[in-house]
């Protein structure tokens, strides 16, 4: 097989599973669904391409899939280019949003039906079966028709039947949106755990942050059919690329002013940031900074040692079970609410609504950002 390689972090060669190459899908609307995408998918990794509607991040996926062909670009998977053959003859498995099990099938049959339509041995097949449906801890729910099988359980039977025949690449679009909020987050670990055990090489689509943050080794922010920004989920959250990124991915407050050195001047007040590539002292620019990463307290006192503080008045409180996040007010910004997590958990009833308070954070947490696009 025709291996494509890279040079990766340390050093070493990492073989490339799936390669797009200045992909573009055009459909004659305003702007490209997608346009001029180039990434790498290392074999064996767990990509999410992240977006919201409309941003192309599911045609992308259909043009990896072989589904749709790109209006130019390239796009290889194992170092063949994708259309090289037929999309039923391709080593790929997907799940998708709407499952399509077949009803009158029992789960195993559902599990069986790649590998008879693959002209698997019989003989084999009913081993194969058994193998992925305890993979995805679904043992004695062998006979069961997906009507008789919760939403979870489904999804399980479809994730055994992309992978019973043992694709080089799974492709999700989407697969957890219809489940309730628990049971999308114990199948987000699922699929995770999944992945790792088999080491199958999967590009999953998503719109939901927490879903790409908690799966991936790699993510693909996508707005108006550009990628943003292609990271580690620990640099994508920490160094967002662009306004977008910092809106798209956590809560952040958003300050506008004019850029210096030091970070961002409103009025008379300068803010302390860290200005981030293209940003030029004298223009206009947008501060941004996390919930969690801004501190609040009773006192300037109770704050430490921190680059920039405020006084403020909180307006509400936010109980979200795990934490509280706090609306602050503050005189010096009256067109700025900001957005605060509280840090102590054991303390929930810390400030009320109408308490005074005192909030700040360091330079490098708030990122400092050009107006206009990038």
């Amino acid at each position: 097989m025709n291996k494509t390689k890279q040079q990766a972090a340390g050093g070493t060669d990492a073989e490339i599973a799936v390669s797009a190459r200045n992909v573009t899908m055009d459909f004659g609307a305003p702007i490209p669904a997608v346009d001029n995408a180039s990434f790498d998918v290392e074999k064996g990794s767990f990509l999410t391409i992240l977006g919201p509607s409309g941003s192309g991040k599911t045609t992308l996926l259909r043009m990896i899939a072989g589904f749709q062909t790109p209006t130019s670009g390239t796009i290889t998977i194992g170092g063949k280019p994708v259309d090289a053959a037929p999309a039923h003859r391709r080593s790929v498995g997907m799940v998708f949003q709407k499952l399509a099990l077949f009803p009158h099938m029992t789960a195993a049959e559902n599990v069986a039906f790649p590998l008879k339509m693959r002209r698997v041995n019989p003989a084999d097949i009913p081993g194969k079966v058994e193998t992925f449906l305890n993979l995805v801890k679904l043992d004695g729910y062998a006979d069961r028709r997906p009507h008789e099988l919760s939403g979870g359980q489904q999804q399980r039977v479809a994730i055994a039947r992309a992978l019973v025949f043992e694709p080089e690449l799974l492709l999700l679009d989407e697969p957890l949106a219809a489940l309730d909020r628990k049971l999308r987050e114990e199948m987000q670990l699922e699929f995770r755990r999944i992945q790792k055990e088999l080491g199958v090489t999967t590009i999953n689509v998503t719109h939901d942050q927490r879903e790409a943050l908690v799966v991936s080794d790699d993510i693909i922010v996508m707005d108006n059919g550009k990628i943003q920004q292609h990271a580690k989920p620990v640099g994508l959250y920490r160094a967002p690329n662009n306004l977008f990124v910092a809106g798209f991915i956590g809560i952040s407050t958003f300050m506008d002013g004019v850029a210096t050195n030091e970070g961002i001047k409103i009025g008379n007040d300068m803010l302390i940031g860290t200005l981030t590539k293209g940003v030029k002292a004298g223009e206009t620019a947008r501060g941004a900074v996390r919930a969690e990463q801004i501190r609040i307290a009773p006192s300037s006192d109770a704050l430490g040692s921190l680059d920039m503080m405020l006084e403020g008045q909180v307006e509400d409180v936010i109980f979200e079970g795990e934490r509280l996040t706090y609306v602050v007010a503050s005189d010096r910004l009256p067109d700025v609410k900001f957005q605060i997590y509280h840090h102590d958990p054991h303390e929930f009833d810390l400030f009320e609504p109408g308490a005074a308070v005192s909030f700040g954070w360091n330079g490098r947490d708030m990122k400092v950002f050009p107006c206009h696009p990038q």
